[in-house]
């Protein structure tokens, strides 16, 4: 593969794992019914981490006590992130519920650049989820909105803490285990919540879909990616969820958004690449000598 190309193979990968997430959460709504929103967390968490630990083959053994710490709580952000995107998911719709969960990397992404710029973005975020809401919020359900800012949180303490796993434990091993750990701690939520739903195999096989749509190919392609692209390339890429999210609801799940949703959609993905290349500019400032 040549230079120029490899680019190019890098966004395509980065975009074909954005359609998979949100294929993987449009299936997952559809289960809804049958397993519940807390049910298919547990299933997506523990299909992810079986394979996850057929792939990786993690060691138990050889880890520090603060990179166990780290483990657990990324296992806890996971775990907690997705149980509040899933409720999220079935009070609202899959483009808003993902415009709302990026505020969390959104508002990181701002902290993290300490440029008064940045808060320009963060206020044309504040409008778009303004927008969002058509103008008061009345057509969104307000404990979904509470859920998917839950989940918005949750997201922004998953990055912080797989940033640490990643430091302490390499390759995938770290992942692995902390998957692992928000499986278990999915456990008691998933079976309380599906019930009888987890003896049909059937719903299982899909939860297992879900799984490898929603996290396995989407993390292999972007592994892959970021060999291919800088940080705040690949991040600007990921910004475009939103977008993805909502053509996902719209064809697979007949979600419909007005205008005015959809220009908040777009007024915060605009928000989001404009705090990540702010952010970008930041690093370089701070890696490049002076004088």
């Amino acid at each position: 593969m040549t230079a120029r190309t490899a680019p190019t193979t890098a966004v395509v990968l980065v975009v074909v794992g954005l359609c998979c997430q949100e294929v993987g959460a449009s299936l997952a709504v559809l289960l809804f019914p049958q397993v519940g929103p807390l049910g298919m967390v547990m299933l997506r968490l523990v299909f992810s981490a079986l394979i996850l630990w057929l792939i990786a083959r993690p060691s138990l053994r050889g880890h520090s006590r603060a990179a166990w710490t780290a483990v657990v709580q990324l296992g806890v952000a996971l775990a907690v992130m997705n149980g509040f995107f899933y409720l999220a998911l079935e009070r609202l719709a899959l483009g808003v519920t993902v415009t709302i969960e990026i505020l969390g990397p959104l508002a990181l992404s701002i902290i993290a650049s300490r440029r008064a710029s940045a808060w320009l973005w963060a206020g044309l975020a504040l409008v778009g989820v303004v927008a969002l809401g058509g103008g008061g919020f009345d057509r969104l359900d307000p404990l979904g909105v509470v859920f998917a800012l839950g989940a918005a949180v949750s997201w922004a303490f998953y990055i912080l803490a797989s940033a640490k796993v990643g430091a302490a434990i390499p390759k995938l091993d770290g992942l692995a285990l902390a998957m692992a750990v928000g499986a278990v701690l999915s456990l008691p939520f998933g079976i309380v919540d599906a019930g009888a739903s987890l003896l049909r195999l059937d719903l299982v096989a899909l939860g297992a879909a879900v799984a490898v749509l929603s996290s396995t190919i989407p993390y292999a392609l972007e592994l892959i990616a970021l060999r291919r692209l800088p940080a705040a390339a690949f991040s600007i890429l990921m910004a475009l969820a939103p977008a993805t999210a909502s053509l996902a609801g719209f064809l697979l799940l007949g979600q419909h958004l007005s205008l005015l949703e959809v220009a908040g959609i777009a007024l915060v993905i605009v928000a989001s690449i404009g705090a990540v290349r702010v952010a970008g500019r930041r690093a370089r400032d701070v890696a490049e000598p002076v004088g």
